[in-house]
């Protein structure tokens, strides 16, 4: 069998939509000639049953049923006709038809962009929601403050979550098969599961880790923290020992607290250098794609800045921020290379497997 078929109007005309269905389902490539403006709005019908997302193209007064039943109607903003424009849902300014490849590229792209935004944004919410169920569940003292959330959410995040707006195409952006839109959204499962999976739960392991230095390091093993909350927070309370049998005021209590609060903000903060990496690729590996978006470049500097500025500079108690040790600031970067390794690895299988396990299960 003839893998393209060429059909004259007047043999559509005698065609039922069965036939025609059972034309386009054989044949991959189907050349239509000479038809009607009624007849072309069967083909795009045919084509809408047949489960494809149409694009027509078209000048005419003519054009205008299929531009307007088409899922997107392209009309010519030259030579075009203004009943024509008015039935389009995009129109060529330069009659160009190069400039549709122009615009799905552009198209593709802030699609990609706002996914890497929203993983970018959603990955802190797990850091941010453990500390208040550890606070409950084990009575652990609050890891992270309402404070310290609003800080990373509003102030820390925004920069460098708006710069991947900016992030360039990757380079198999044109070569990729169309995206299914009943099951490919914007935010679905696969997305929501690396981020809060994966690189959310780094994230608060990275956190509590560098929680539990600051603690260790003034003398409280995890142990005497266990079941503790009650007492620690109850100004009355003197009487609360150490783990080197030192007994803690409740002010003295508190500075604690609020210092390790800040350790594990600013843990978050470290953490999200390595996921705005990651998030500048979908596929490609970091190393493809490059560093060279300096609005994001900006964006790390920003992040880092400010919470430098919000941790030392005089004042900050007043947000319960105090400032802390080097090494708080050191132990969140073992785990971005962690973050940065694994998410290579991922991509490195996705792009040696298409359509593989890992790209069913990770690819958003």
């Amino acid at each position: 069998m003839a893998q393209a078929a060429v059909v004259h109007g007047s043999e559509l005309r005698e065609m039922t939509s069965q036939q025609l269905d059972e034309l386009l389902a054989t044949h991959p490539e189907v050349v239509f000639a000479r038809t009607s403006p009624q007849q072309k709005l069967a083909i795009v019908e045919a084509c809408q049953r047949a489960g494809s997302i149409v694009a027509v193209t078209g000048d005419g007064v003519n054009d205008s049923p299929a531009l307007k039943k088409a899922d997107i109607g392209i009309a010519m903003g030259v030579n075009g006709s203004d009943v024509s424009k008015q039935a389009a849902d995009m129109i060529l300014l330069d009659d160009n038809f190069a400039s549709i490849v122009l615009g799905i590229e552009e198209g593709r792209l802030i699609f990609d962009n706002l996914k890497k935004s929203i993983i970018y944004t959603i990955t802190s919410n797990v850091p941010e929601l453990l500390p208040f169920l550890i606070y409950i569940a084990f009575g652990f003292p609050l890891a992270l403050s309402t404070v310290c959330i609003l800080l990373i959410d509003l102030v820390t995040d925004m920069v460098p979550a708006i710069s991947l707006a900016y992030e360039k195409a990757e380079t198999d952006i044109m070569s990729r098969r169309p995206r299914n839109p009943k099951t490919e959204r914007l935010v679905n499962l696969k997305l929501v599961m690396l981020a809060y999976a994966q690189i959310g739960v780094l994230q608060a392991l990275a956190g509590f880790f560098c929680y539990f230095v600051v603690y260790y390091e003034n003398g409280w093993k995890p142990r005497e923290l266990y079941g503790v909350r009650t007492r620690w927070d109850n100004k009355n309370e003197t009487g609360i020992a150490d783990s080197l049998g030192i007994v803690w005021g409740y002010e003295e209590r508190k500075l604690l607290e609020y210092t390790s609060q800040t350790a594990f903000f600013v843990t978050i903060v470290i953490l999200q250098w390595g996921d705005l990496i990651i998030c500048k690729t979908r596929k490609l590996s970091i190393f493809q794609q490059g560093m060279d978006n300096h609005v994001l470049n900006f964006g790390l500097f920003f992040e880092t800045a400010v919470t430098a500025l919000l941790v030392y500079i005089p004042g900050m108690a007043l947000l319960k921020l105090y400032p802390i040790e080097l090494y708080c600031w050191i132990i969140g970067i073992p785990f971005i290379i962690l973050t940065i390794v694994l998410d290579e690895v991922r991509k490195y299988l996705i792009r040696q497997n298409p359509g593989g396990w890992v790209e069913r299960v990770s690819y958003y």
